[in-house]
């Protein structure tokens, strides 16, 4: 067992840690950020409805405007997520090849992917109850990011090899190997989609090119990361994390800029300041 601090990752598995690393596509671990509980470890998402009527189909138009462009730009209305279909299954290898259209545009993907180095903009997560909360994200590659919560001591803040799920208030954190999260697909500094991930569907309509990605993990089990690209402009709109009970959180970004530079401070993992919760 690895006894370096910086990776208390043993017990976790076990029902916290364990259901926590399920979601950690780093959003979906912090559903709920907004009214941490006083015992704030890692929040948990809570179980989705049975029903839920927020729903939004892919093909209806999104409300407002996403932009890309240098600082100063006009900033963009925080857009309407777009919900996956909580009784959707997607099977495992639901395609046994992919047709030259899918590879082209799962190319497409990976190109984007790879070509960016800073990214910074606002974010509105959904959780698996329906709730929203807002924020700010920056992303530095390869794998830095910083996810701040409106009105809330939570932070997510990845350094290239760890992640912490900070919460400022209670001054705790708990800390798990990047290597381990799905966030790993966004901040790799370039990726081949269908050679260095297990890709199970690419898609395309009018509005984004869809891709998911397939995770299976003894521990933990099956996760699925959705990525969805603009169909028109080509630029990252959302992903959606399903954990292994099927609960979405999905994150849709806006106001994106690929020219800012970004203070390296922000991706400091502080390992004095900062307990690690008992469990």
């Amino acid at each position: 067992m690895n006894r370096n601090p910086k990776f208390r990752m043993a017990k976790r598995f076990s029902t916290r840690g364990m259901r926590a690393a399920l979601a950690l596509l780093i959003t979906a671990a912090v559903t709920g950020a907004a009214t941490p509980s006083p015992a704030q470890n890692v929040p948990i998402p809570k179980p989705a409805p049975k029903a839920r009527d927020m729903r939004i189909s892919a093909s209806e138009p999104q409300r407002a405007p996403m932009t890309t462009g240098a600082t100063g730009a006009t900033q963009a209305a925080p857009p309407n997520p777009v919900i996956p279909d909580p009784r959707r299954n997607v099977p495992a290898n639901i395609f046994g090849t992919f047709d030259a259209n899918q590879k082209a545009q799962a190319a497409r993907v990976s190109a984007y992917l790879s070509s960016l180095q800073t990214l910074v903009g606002n974010f509105v997560q959904v959780g698996p109850d329906g709730s929203k909360t807002k924020g700010d994200f920056y992303i530095q590659k390869p794998g830095k990011v910083r996810f701040e919560y409106d009105a809330s001591p939570i932070a997510i803040i990845a350094d290239g090899s760890s992640l912490a799920v900070r919460d400022s208030k209670l001054a705790t954190q708990d800390i798990y190997p990047l290597s381990q999260t799905p966030l790993r697909f966004l901040l790799s500094d370039r990726i081949d989609l269908l050679k260095d991930t297990n890709v199970v569907s690419v898609t395309a309509d009018d509005l984004f090119i869809s891709v998911t990605i397939e995770e299976k993990q003894a521990l933990i089990g099956t996760s699925r990361l959705m990525l969805m690209i603009g169909a028109k402009d080509g630029q990252l709109k959302q992903w959606t994390v399903t954990d292994p009970q099927g609960y979405d959180t999905t994150v849709a970004v806006y106001n994106l800029d690929t020219s800012k530079k970004v203070d390296p401070g922000l991706f400091k993992i502080d390992f004095t300041s900062y307990s690690t919760p008992p469990g």
